[in-house]
């Protein structure tokens, strides 16, 4: 009785390694439309793995998931690649469009504004909109104004009708240091001198 048992648990074992291997050559030869460039491959579920190069992408449909083997992964996934398997990541945000890592976005998608891998529908304080680039850019904020100088003209404080008088602002160096558009740091302005000079 017992090897009767045997024997038909070693007939369903061949039966189901048969059927395995016809399916990984049937997948290897490109036979089954979902599985290009898989090494392993399910007709449920797509590609389970990749050759070296490519990344498995996997997406939802429901309750089921799909696999399938790219060259490059596709907007709002970023690849990563691993000892054993190359995957496509999917973004965090809905609004970044392609990411750097899963927290960091490089391009947000219409409506939406980059600024320090994040995407914004309106540009943080401090910052302005670049329609162009889609990106926040830091505004310069410098500091106040001073006093204005002196009335001097050619160097004299004295000797003419006319002269000019200037002021200055400083700029933050973090401002000087990322090449950030900054508003006038230097002003002038007509002024009236003594005609005459004192022991002229």
């Amino acid at each position: 009785m017992q090897w009767i048992i045997f024997m038909l648990l070693l007939f369903i074992s061949s039966m189901e390694m048969l059927t395995q291997n016809r399916w990984k050559k049937q997948a290897s030869a490109g036979l089954l439309e979902n599985c290009t460039g898989c090494v392993l491959c399910s007709e449920d579920n797509g590609c389970i793995t990749c050759h070296h190069r490519l990344f498995l992408l996997i997406w939802r449909d429901g309750i089921r998931q799909y696999g399938m083997c790219v060259h490059t992964c596709p907007p709002g996934y970023f690849g990563v690649r691993g000892l054993e398997v190359n995957r496509c990541t999917k973004c965090r945000s809905p609004s970044c469009e392609s990411c750097f890592s899963r927290d960091f976005c490089m391009k947000c998608k219409d409506k939406f504004y980059l600024y320090k891998g994040q995407c914004f529908r309106q540009c943080p304080p401090g910052t302005a909109a670049q329609p162009g680039t889609r990106e926040c850019q830091e505004t310069c904020e410098p500091g106040p104004w001073s006093e204005w100088s002196a009335c001097t003209h050619e160097s004299r404080t004295c000797g003419c009708k006319w002269g000019v008088e200037t002021r200055v602002r400083e700029v933050p160096e973090a401002a000087r240091e990322e090449g950030t558009a900054c508003p006038a740091q230097l002003e002038t302005r007509r002024c009236r001198m003594k005609k005459h000079c004192p022991g002229g």
